[in-house]
């Protein structure tokens, strides 16, 4: 007989491994884009591949993280009933702390939208247009993703999804985690504005 966390365990394990594929890092290398590690901030998100000067591949980048953080949200809702946030949440610690890279992940805004999105698609259009607004408006990428990351949770709560609201909240804290050297950048004065330098202060 099958134990009954057999499969809650195995759709956990899954939204993981699939949340850890390192997109950007096997993309730059591929193309001879150079590692990916060593570049700009070491970070192995859409942000940080565009600072190789390759747009086409920082775009499909994000496309990427977004869509891992959909389909492991998809695939848990179908193996499991209410594995979807579960396995979405994993996925998107996968991509922040994979353990192919020792941990050292994304930041996780462009799969946190990819989760949002799959899980209540009115949230991730949310998340798309606040991150695209503060985004443009202040020219800073950190920024844009940590107001998408807080407009989660805010939304679901407006729209009356308070079964999501405590996995949304947690990912957007982590988001704002992964950012913490970002603020502090911020409050100094010295965060880098996208367009400005490839080599500025890493992101």
């Amino acid at each position: 007989m099958t134990p009954p966390w057999l499969l809650p365990a195995f759709v956990l394990a899954l939204g993981y491994l699939l949340g850890s594929i390192p997109f950007g890092l096997l993309l730059t290398r591929f193309t001879g884009a150079g590692d990916l590690r060593q570049i700009g901030s070491g970070n192995i998100g859409a942000t940080n591949v565009l600072r190789t000067g390759r747009k086409g591949l920082a775009a499909a980048t994000l496309l990427l993280d977004l869509l891992k953080g959909a389909a492991a949200v998809l695939i848990g809702a179908w193996l499991i009933d209410g594995g979807g946030p579960m396995a979405g949440a994993m996925a998107f610690i996968g991509h922040c702390y994979p353990v192919w890279l020792r941990f050292a992940g994304g930041k996780g805004v462009a799969t946190m939208m990819g989760v949002v999105t799959a899980m209540f698609w009115p949230a991730g259009c949310i998340f798309a247009a606040v991150w695209l607004a503060a985004l443009f408006g202040t020219k800073w990428s950190s920024v844009g993703g940590m107001a998408a990351a807080i407009s989660a949770p805010v939304a679901m709560w407006a729209f009356g999804r308070l079964d999501l609201v405590p996995v949304a909240l947690a990912l957007a804290l982590i988001v704002l985690w992964r950012h913490r050297a970002n603020i502090a950048r911020l409050t100094k004065g010295e965060e880098p504005k996208i367009g400005k330098s490839k080599d500025a202060s890493p992101q």
